[in-house]
């Protein structure tokens, strides 16, 4: 009868045990989609900032050896992505296709001079850095105006910054979220073992000792439960990334490495702290109380 009740005890031990893995499992899956979504959020808004630029307007007499000169000397700025030299003729065929119509052959001339299209770093396409950009391209004396769309500027910019607001905050809940379901998932899991810790300290082991294991349980659950979450994503990275046209890769090893990190440090450390307080609670209590 007793290897019985020992044997039902250990398959409920380790029911018990599994049951709290896949629940933390799960719960670190939703801060490992909230540190996702900030890291693609963050790519996505990078992509659109470098879609951002000008075009230098060029005087008409300047020679195109001096445009080159000019391109390479734009190139070396730290401020700018690329550059992309039109010629007349270029811009010219360009209207032609956006008008739908031969200009340069009704006017009998090509009135558009040549241009440098460029494209800026996305750190430095806020309003201030432009507007600080446009006054040091002007003093060169090739250069005879920097034509952008200022309203377009301040849009894209103002629309960046409210949809890195409702991310951020939809993130802070999420993994508020998150914490508060693992705290619960052990509380309930240590509330099972209540009359095992009373045992314990009726028997005179002291609260060190008592402790001990329960941590080293957690800790480990922690990490078995960061691993099986990682690797969910990881799955889900893999199926949904030619999906998702590249917007979700694994490109970037470095943030998915400190995505990978932070979880695990996050699911050892929630778990120890959560243990640490749960055993506490039925360390104080008295034993009347643990049938309640």
């Amino acid at each position: 009868m007793s290897r019985k009740e020992n044997r039902a005890n250990q398959r409920r031990l380790r029911s018990s045990y599994l049951t709290s893995i896949i629940s933390i499992s799960l719960v670190l899956f939703l801060i490992g989609i909230v540190g996702l979504l900030i890291i693609n959020g963050r790519n996505i808004s990078n992509t659109v900032r470098e879609n951002i630029g000008f075009n230098v307007i060029l005087k008409e007499n300047v020679k195109e050896a001096d445009i080159y000169k000019l391109q390479k000397v734009l190139d070396s700025k730290p401020y700018i992505l690329s550059t992309n030299y039109i010629t007349k003729e270029e811009a010219a065929l360009e209207t032609e296709q956006l008008i739908g119509g031969d200009f340069v052959e009704f006017l009998g001339y090509n009135p558009l001079p040549p241009s440098i299209k460029v494209r800026l770093q996305a750190s430095y396409t806020k309003p201030d850095s432009v507007i600080f950009i446009e006054k040091e391209l002007l003093n060169y004396e090739t250069i005879s105006e920097v034509v952008y769309k200022k309203s377009l500027l301040y849009a894209i910019n103002e629309n960046i910054r409210k949809i890195s607001i409702v991310i951020l905050s939809f993130s802070i809940l999420l993994t508020l979220v998150a914490v508060t379901l693992i705290n619960n998932t052990i509380r309930l899991s240590i509330y099972s073992k209540r009359f095992i810790i009373n045992t314990m300290q009726l028997v005179g082991a002291t609260r060190g000792f008592i402790r001990k294991p329960f941590l080293l349980r957690s800790s480990l659950n922690g990490f078995i439960g960061s691993v099986i979450a990682m690797g969910i994503l990881a799955v889900i990275i893999y199926i949904t990334e030619d999906e998702l046209d590249g917007l979700i890769t694994f490109n970037d090893l470095e943030l998915i490495a400190l995505l990978s990190l932070s979880i695990l440090a996050i699911s050892i450390v929630i778990n120890w702290i959560s243990t640490f307080f749960a055993v506490n609670k039925y360390l104080n209590i008295k034993t009347d109380k643990l049938y309640y």
